[in-house]
């Protein structure tokens, strides 16, 4: 890859005062220097923009706009609310204006042709940026049409466009996609100028990234000239992101601005009055309910961001119970909403009406609330960038500072914040990892291009090996993508439903309106659980909740929803039907994917920060507060360093304790537990239970383990670990599980009409056939390599296993046997009891198993 460091454009730019979607309030009137039989001067009319907004562009905005004016592209990498979407919207408009600058001749009843194509990675973005690019406009009287295009946009609306698009359109990568397939546009689409993608760190290394690369490949195909330029914060490999956005092959002439990378944060910790020396996950938590409503009180509007839904819910209940008086000021924001309702909230948070909002990374993106002057995070966000992003959504008045104050759920949360304000202050942000050559996306995108007017393969094949994910494509892996949406591949030849695309006179199109159909409905790589709409019996829609949760209450059970307390009356097909309720719930729903995982920049300055704890060296409130249980871990059994694996020998009245602490996040722990209680029992036959987190994970024992032979025998061996994975764990059935997402998105099996979605049952039942089908019959099917690949990396995160065992293969092993349960292995001992008590007994017996332990603690 050619080096890009020469290219970049650093700025030191002052933190923008203002915010992109802040109200504009001039007066719609030209200059007064440019009549309508005047040629206007298009730098004055922008700087004139922003006299009146007592404003001023900056340099880095500056600097955008005539690079982008020179006809490069480009990615703007700043903080969230310094000016982004102002330094790349008024580009194109510098642009139109200096080949139109006889106001005279400009007529809005006959606006210009598509100009300009803006993508963002959420349908809630697009109202806010569609409000500041039309204030734009609207201010300098420029006859620009701007729309939206999204899943939400009317059907109307729609209509007029597939006739006639508009001078700029904000659309997401679904409805780019789906328009590839109305050969009917492509003559507008071959006069763009300017594709910008907002919030490309989002899309980076996901399929949908990977899908609006080769939506980009397409647009820059049917307009060569077009200049693509991205929008990003808060992201680690700028390098590749550029690669990404505008092809391998462009990046020569395309360049990186920087502007105000470093906006003016202040993060501090909501300690609790005590700090217990033997944590456990979440024991803090809504204890700390009276702190947060202080910090909620002294702000004008805050945001409380909670890592899950079912979160979300809790944290709402609880604060409104502890301050009733709030009723009708704090609201609840989270995905799984319904519209209607998440819109009210946003509309609060615009106007200030709202004192606080419960959410989760629903508002994590894009939408500025200029009343909200204050964050607050409800346990770790597992990721410096993500702190950094979360933040960023309050302090968008003019001067104002972004605040996140931090509420650890568990003790050893204040030592990832310390971690985090490291990596934020030295700069050393998360970097996304690509996709490479995902299949399914591949072929469905073909069928796309297929039905928007046919391609020629050699043609096509070229086009796609222009995208950073499918550089490398080779010729096997595109014939057996050809051959897959031409007859289904060798194993589905037989069946005419998976004959999607003929080859006619030479290129490849689709003829049947019922591919056609069922293609433009499936569009997309979002897949999820199942989902059921919760709706009250006399009316009224919540929201959904996914399939799984509500396949495991009974009618009359009640739980929270929607931050009301709801009794389940009956379920017809996709909808539950509810009613209100009183008392306490049976539970909590529960949604996939609500666990995140610790980023490896943050587990190696976990590790930084318990070396230097180890020293004695205790820098921060967050690790001055830490300092008794670590003191006290150190006497009991070892605070490893850095370079250093603690592997703790306990007995207990429930057998033989492992405890091993390597800090690569619980979902690599996960396999490592799998991977190492295997390959012990190989030396002597013995079966293990374990429970893993964050920091560790403990294998438990009837006998003592092997634990010195096995580690003679090459426990902590890299060698041989993906076969050690396909024995320990049953990845057969996770990849059968897994299938599904990769099907849907392949075309094999489809989720329905809107309105009519099949029942997971039914996707999860179709998808295990194909499955099986290609195990037994076509076992080097590349979307089942893909499927195993993916298991293996999303599931199991089998590099950063990988990568733990290369680490600590280098590693001193320290091996203790303390008397005693220590404050590191207590939160794995209770998450092992988790799963085999009532939370009545297991609040219990963890009360019961602290009064010991501190008892002991006390003595010595």
């Amino acid at each position: 890859m050619t080096e890009l460091a020469s290219r970049l454009t650093p700025l030191n730019t002052e933190l923008c005062r203002d915010s992109v979607s802040a109200s504009f309030h001039l007066a719609r009137s030209m200059p007064a220097s440019a009549s309508k039989t005047e040629r206007i001067q298009p730098r004055a009319l922008v700087d004139r923009f922003f006299e009146v907004r007592d404003s001023k562009p900056f340099l880095f905005q500056r600097s955008t706009w005539k690079t982008y004016l020179d006809g490069k592209s480009g990615l703007v990498h700043s903080a969230t609310g310094t000016g982004k979407t102002l330094a790349v919207w008024m580009g194109p408009l510098l642009q139109w204006m200096k080949a139109n600058k006889d106001p005279g001749k400009w007529n809005p009843k006959r606006p210009p042709g598509l100009q300009v194509l803006w993508v963002t990675p959420l349908k809630a973005l697009a109202g806010d940026t569609t409000a500041a690019m039309q204030a734009a406009i609207d201010e300098m009287n420029l006859p620009w049409d701007l729309q939206g295009r999204t899943g939400d946009t009317k059907a109307s609306l729609k209509a007029r466009q597939m006739k006639r698009l508009p001078t700029a359109m904000v659309t997401t990568p679904e409805s780019l996609t789906l328009m590839l397939t109305h050969e009917r546009l492509q003559p507008q689409l071959s006069e763009l100028k300017a594709v910008i993608v907002d919030e490309w760190h989002e899309l980076l290394g996901t399929k949908r990234g990977v899908q609006t690369e080769l939506a980009l490949a397409r647009l820059r195909r049917l307009s060569p000239t077009l200049q693509t330029w991205g929008v990003s914060a808060t992201l680690g490999n700028l390098d590749e992101a550029l690669e990404s956005l505008v092809g391998p092959a462009n990046t020569d002439d395309a360049v990186i601005i920087h502007g105000k990378s470093k906006k003016k944060t202040k993060l501090y910790s909501i300690l609790p009055p005590v700090i217990e020396r033997f944590p456990w996950s979440g024991h803090i938590g809504t204890r700390m309910i009276p702190e947060v409503a202080k910090e909620v009180e002294q702000a004008s509007s805050s945001l409380i961001f909670a890592n899950t839904r079912s979160q979300t819910e809790i944290w709402y209940q609880k604060l409104l119970a502890h301050r009733p008086d709030w009723a009708g000021q704090i609201a609840l924001h989270h995905g799984s909403l319904d519209t209607s309702v998440r819109q009210w909230v946003e509309n609060g948070l615009r106007e200030g009406s709202l004192k606080t909002v419960v959410c989760t990374s629903s508002l994590d993106l894009g939408v500025d609330f200029t009343a909200v002057d204050l964050v607050i995070q409800i346990g770790s966000p597992k990721g410096a960038a993500r702190l950094l992003q979360r933040a960023g959504r309050s302090g968008h008045q003019p001067g104002a500072i972004s605040r996140l104050a931090f509420v650890p759920t568990n003790a050893f949360e204040l030592i990832e914040l310390a971690a985090a304000q490291d990596s934020i202050r030295d700069g050393k942000l998360e970097s996304r990892p690509l996709i490479k050559s995902p299949m399914d996306v591949l072929t469905q995108h073909l069928v796309t291009i297929a039905i928007g007017g046919g391609f020629e393969s050699s043609e096509l094949l070229a086009e796609v090996r222009q995208t950073r994910a499918f550089e490398s494509l080779s010729e096997q892996q595109w014939q057996f993508a050809i051959d897959f949406v031409v007859r289904g591949g060798s194993t589905l030849d037989a069946y005419p439903e998976f004959k999607r695309v003929e080859l006619v006179d030479g290129r490849y199109v689709v003829t049947q309106k019922r591919v056609m159909s069922n293609h433009r409905m499936n569009i997309g790589t979002i897949v999820s659980d199942a989902s059921m709409r919760v709706k009250f019996l006399k009316g009224g829609t919540l929201g959904t909740v996914e399939e799984s949760f509500l396949s495991k209450v009974s009618i009359g059970d009640k739980f929270l929803f929607a931050g009301r307390l709801v009794e389940l009356v009956r379920i017809d097909n996709s909808e539950a039907y509810v009613k209100r309720a009183k008392g306490a719930p049976d539970a909590v729903p529960r949604w996939m994917g609500g666990r995140l995982p610790l980023s490896s920049e943050l587990a190696q300055g976990l590790r930084t920060k318990l070396q230097q704890a180890a020293e004695g060296d205790y820098v921060g409130p967050e690790m001055k507060r830490m300092r008794p249980l670590l003191q006290l871990q150190a006497k009991w059994s070892h605070v490893p360093a850095a370079n250093e694996l603690l592997i703790e020998s306990i007995r207990t009245r429930d057998g033989y304790q492992l405890f091993f602490y390597p800090f690569a996040g619980r979902l690599a722990h996960e396999g490592l537990s799998a991977v190492l209680a295997h390959r012990m029992s190989r030396i002597e036959k013995i079966s293990f239970s374990f429970a893993c987190n964050d920091y560790g994970f403990v294998l438990t024992s009837p006998k003592p383990a092997p634990l010195q032979q096995a580690l003679d025998a090459g426990l902590l061996s890299p060698d041989r670990l993906v076969a050690d994975i396909g024995e320990s764990l049953n990845a057969t059935e996770m990849s059968r599980r897994g299938f599904r997402a990769i099907a849907r998105i392949a075309g094999l099996i489809h989720g329905g009409y809107p309105g009519r979605q099949k029942p997971n049952k039914h996707l999860q039942a179709s998808s295990n056939l194909f499955f099986e089908v290609f195990r037994e019959y076509d076992p080097d099917n590349l979307l089942l390599h893909q499927c195993n690949e993916e298991v293996l990396e999303n599931q199991l995160n089998a590099s950063r296993m990988e990568d733990a065992l290369r680490r600590i293969e280098g590693s001193q092993v320290v091996i203790r046997e303390p008397e005693k349960v220590t404050p590191m292995g207590f939160g794995l001992l209770v998450d092992r009891l988790r799963e085999r008590l009532s939370s009545e007994t297991l609040a219990e017996r963890i009360a019961r198993m602290q009064a010991q332990l501190e008892k002991a603690a006390t003595a010595k």
